[in-house]
């Protein structure tokens, strides 16, 4: 009888081992089965379903949740046995403390109460998820089972994360190529030359922000002896500002070349804007048409920064015009400005806001005093001479500090002979 009972014992010992080993084989079979999923770069719910599966299934867990990190915020990938409700919990504040792998005390939270064991997963010194594990029978190897939860769960977290990091490369990448595109379509919209001849000269300083900016300027000549030039600034970068500054120039073009009062030109190219942008972009603009004849100066400030006109004996702000383009259908009034250049040579200075965006490494920006004197001391240059100085001035004024934003300076020199 006693042999009998030994027997019986040996079996049941050798019955134990054999499920275990089957249980330990399905567990490597579905651990290869993951690994083989994230080689085929299965998506990433399908991971997660395979993860839930796998602690349901074959470790036998009935309470579960993952919190991964997605755009700054911690969030449930997947869960087992807990109620929808819970799961909408915010327990951010509680993760920080979880630097390693311990049992849950009592706490506030009516989430964690479901769960026996929290598993933070690490990527060098940033954590990337944790796991909260509930719901174990008394009889169960807890030692062993959370080992194993351990690794996999690190698989499945590096994995995600590597998903993460490679969309975010692409994403640069995608937006370096845009970037590129936008910078090639703006490098063909600005005048690579601009004119020069005995009763006046251009030049300009263009430097956009990170290669790709909003700032614009552009000039037409006339075979009456008129020109016009003129200086924006768009709202917003990258391509969509490329785009809308490539159809702004093919309108601007369009509409100047019927030579209507600037009155009318302003409304008809604040329309043109207004429709594309549908009002959620707007563009500050100057426009000048310069008579060589008579020596009249007309002009539209359309909420840009006033140009400086300066001369022997005046310095004038040409402020006067209407609000910015594309904000409204209709503007409810313009303002044409006007002057004449009796001197015998006088300079223009127009810019967008990047140059008054300027700090010094004080936090001092560059301000209108400092401009104005600049320019004073400074208008008998030629255009091109005056902009190398004003480019000098401002290298010294920012020291080592970068320019903030895009920033653009288109001068004209006026020589009356």
């Amino acid at each position: 009888m006693a042999e009998f009972s030994e027997i019986r014992n040996r079996l049941s010992n050798v019955e134990n081992l054999e499920k275990e080993l089957h249980l330990k084989q399905l567990q490597i079979n579905r651990l290869l089965s993951i690994t083989q999923a994230i080689n085929n770069n299965v998506s990433g719910a399908e991971l997660y379903d395979m993860y839930s599966s796998f602690l349901s299934w074959e470790m036998g867990i009935k309470k579960m949740a993952l919190f991964v990190k997605e755009e700054e915020e911690w969030r449930c990938a997947t869960s087992l046995g807990i109620p929808a409700n819970l799961l909408s919990e915010d327990i951010t504040g509680y993760l920080p403390q979880y630097t390693r792998l311990r049992n849950l005390e009592e706490t506030e939270s009516a989430l964690m109460r479901q769960f026996d064991v929290v598993i933070p997963v690490r990527h060098k010194d940033t954590a990337i998820a944790y796991v909260f594990i509930g719901g174990f029978a008394e009889d169960d190897d807890m030692y062993n089972k959370v080992q194993i939860i351990t690794t996999i769960t690190n698989i499945i977290a590096v994995a995600m994360e590597n998903k993460r990091l490679f969309k975010r490369q692409i994403e640069q990448e995608g937006l370096k190529r845009e970037m590129e595109l936008a910078g090639d379509v703006q490098r063909l919209l600005i005048p690579q030359k601009l004119p020069s001849c005995r009763n006046y000269e251009f030049a300009s300083i263009y430097k956009p922000h990170f290669g790709v900016g909003g700032d614009y300027y552009d000039f037409i000549e006339f075979p009456d002896g008129k020109i016009v030039f003129c200086i924006g600034d768009f709202t917003g970068k990258g391509l969509s500002a490329a785009l809308l500054m490539a159809n702004f120039q093919a309108n601007f073009h369009t509409l100047i070349n019927k030579q209507a009062e600037l009155d009318e030109f302003i409304r008809d190219l604040n329309t043109s804007v207004n429709l594309i942008t549908q009002g959620d972009r707007f563009i500050t603009f100057f426009i000048a048409e310069y008579d060589t004849r008579t020596r009249i100066i007309r002009y539209v400030n359309a909420g840009h920064n006033p140009p400086i006109l300066v001369s022997k004996n005046r310095l004038l702000e040409l402020n006067k015009g209407c609000i910015m383009l594309g904000s409204y259908a209709k503007i409810p009034g313009i303002e044409i400005g006007e002057c004449r250049v009796d001197e015998e040579e006088a300079i223009i200075l127009a810019y967008t806001d990047g140059l008054t965006d300027i700090r010094n490494s004080a936090g001092d920006f560059v301000d209108e005093k400092l401009l104005y004197r600049f320019v004073q001391e400074n208008f008998q240059l030629s255009a091109e001479r005056f902009n190398h100085g004003l480019l000098t001035m401002l290298d010294t004024f920012r020291g080592e500090e970068n320019y903030p934003d895009d920033f653009t300076v288109l001068t004209c020199k006026i020589h009356n002979h």
